[in-house]
């Protein structure tokens, strides 16, 4: 055994997988050991597709994912996904090659270390035979403890020495769940029993914690929202007002503005999550949970910030409450108010569509009567991307993934098909602009190759959107003749159709009745919605 094999052995022992990537000379051998190992190895058709893919796959499943890349190249061709995963938190494994430390004129030479840290990666390295194993389990550590992106680079005459015999492998256990103070409790606790008007967002930290911060809303009367990555964790509760910020409805953004004491569940409190600070009143209390203490308050000053798990820190604060009355901001008026009008809906807007384009709000409220409820939706960046974060519904948290974090068009795609491998039983939905399906469309081809049962949806306005929209001047440089897109997917083998009107989604039905054996993708041409509101308070962050 080499040392290349080795690791590949050690982190498929470990359980990190699956495996996404290109496989060049420098990364060729770790590759096959994986897959030697068991761990599922799935090829895309570039590397930036695979950071994403993989960056994906860890959100919809809980693992630790792996990318794996060819040195130099490689590795810079990934960037883009890295940097969104690790802005995102994500417990990724990117196992690069890289070149020999006595070769400074290589080629194929760029300091990987500084690469991985300028995007907020965590670099590491396998430094030998004697500690190849051990480096390995370090750097998965690091991924699984901190919910970090690691960088491991495996130099190529460090690859290709001998590596002594495997031994076993302890198991690397989950992290500890972060207890919060009691003092703390007791304070948080004591704010909420206060409260005539409490608001729980919940956010990345907040997944996996539904039902326990469910129970204390219900003790304490509060409503209940997201941010946008933690969308869909109260689907089905009867006082979730959806996301919050630039996607929330009016309802929604009038009860949270209206809040005494806002609390955010593993939650940034970012100004995408508050429309720039202004959902928070004047006279709204802040408080903030988060097992990162480093978290709290960085984006705005909490009233108070409480170390901790979110679940583990809602069963205490519900143990403190007891019976103590609590107001709260529920009624049955307010409930009837959220069941009309806490979500979206043909009610909030006047369909513009002319007969040769939908209005992208019909096109995604249709859609959401048609498609599955059992989904899994994945959005692209862009002027479009609110339509599907809002109007199309999501059976939970891990039914909406939204690489997001780095602001990059042109990851939808791979977003979705790393969510589709994550969660097989479930319909996979990518929601991209013409532009980033443009950058993107080579991986059309590894939905085909994969037999993914995806659908595509393009709002295709045949132009970068949010720069038409939001900066004046010329816009020759921005817009671009319309493409028959549905064609390039039938070229990639997938089924293409062109949507103007709601009764050309007829196919999209007889689609769903169908084998579903290749992709399909619905190029929709959609009427100009002159800006988004929520790219217009992004823009004011540039």
């Amino acid at each position: 055994m080499i040392v290349a094999e080795a690791v590949g052995n050690a982190l498929a022992r470990l359980g990190a997988g699956p495996v996404f990537g290109v496989v060049g000379s420098g990364n060729f051998h770790v590759t096959n050991a994986l897959r030697a190992a068991g761990a599922a190895f799935y090829a895309t058709r570039h590397e930036g597709g695979a950071a994403t893919a993989a960056d994906a796959c860890a959100r919809m499943s809980g693992r630790v994912a792996i990318v794996t890349t060819h040195q130099g190249p490689g590795l810079a061709n990934a960037v883009t996904g890295i940097g969104e995963a690790a802005k995102s938190r994500t417990p990724l494994i990117v196992l690069t090659a890289d070149t020999p430390a006595d070769d400074p004129l290589n080629n194929f030479r760029i300091d990987q270390d500084g690469l991985a840290r300028a995007v907020g990666a965590v670099a590491d390295r396998v430094h030998g035979p004697g500690t190849a194993v051990a480096d390995t389990v370090r750097a998965y550590r690091t991924a699984l403890h901190e919910r970090r992106t690691v960088v491991l680079n495996l130099p190529l005459d460090v690859q290709a020495m001998p590596a002594p015999p495997p031994q076993p492998l302890a198991p690397v256990e989950d992290p500890p769940v972060v207890q919060p103070d009691p003092a703390a409790v007791t304070e948080l606790a004591a704010l909420i029993a206060a409260a005539r008007r409490p608001v729980f967002i919940a956010g990345r930290g907040g997944r996996g914690a539904g039902a326990e911060i469910r129970a204390l809303a219900d003790a304490s009367g509060a409503l209940l929202a997201t941010s946008a990555v933690a969308h869909g964790l109260f689907h089905d509760d009867p006082w979730a007002l959806g996301i919050s910020g630039g996607f929330a409805s009016p309802l929604a953004a009038e009860l949270i503005h209206d809040a005494d004491l806002v609390v955010g569940w593993g939650c940034a409190l970012n100004r995408w999550t508050t429309r720039q600070g202004r959902l928070i009143g004047p006279g709204t209390r802040l408080a903030q949970v988060d097992v990162a203490a480093d978290a709290l308050g960085a984006h705005r000053p909490v009233d108070l910030g409480v170390p901790g798990d979110a679940a583990a820190t809602a069963r205490a604060v519900l143990a403190e409450l007891g019976d103590r009355p609590a107001p709260g901001y529920r009624s049955p008026d307010l409930r009837a108010r959220i069941a009309a009008r806490g979500r979206w809906s043909t009610a909030d807007f006047t369909d513009e569509s002319t007969g040769e384009l939908i209005d992208p709000r019909t096109l995604s409220v249709a859609l959401d009567r048609i498609l599955p409820a059992e989904r899994v939706v994945s959005v692209d960046s862009g002027n479009f991307m609110g339509y599907p974060s809002a109007y199309l519904g999501v059976p939970d948290e891990f039914g909406f993934c939204f690489t997001q974090a780095f602001q990059s068009i042109g990851l939808g795609l791979a977003t979705a098909i790393g969510a589709a491998i994550a969660q097989p039983g479930r319909l996979p939905v990518a929601a991209l602009g013409d532009g980033g399906f443009h950058m993107a469309a080579a991986e059309l081809d590894t939905a085909v190759r994969l037999g993914l049962p995806l659908v595509v949806i393009v709002y295709d306005d045949a132009a970068y959107g949010a720069e038409v929209h939001h900066f004046t001047g010329d816009h020759t440089t921005i817009r671009f003749p319309s493409t028959d897109i549905a064609a390039i997917a039938r070229g990639f083998g997938c089924t293409g159709v062109t949507v103007r009107t709601t009764g050309d989604l007829r196919a999209v039905t007889d689609w769903l009745a169908g084998p579903r054996e290749a992709p399909l993708l619905v190029d929709a041409k959609i009427t100009d919605d002159g800006g988004s509101w929520w790219l217009a308070e992004a823009f004011h962050g540039h």
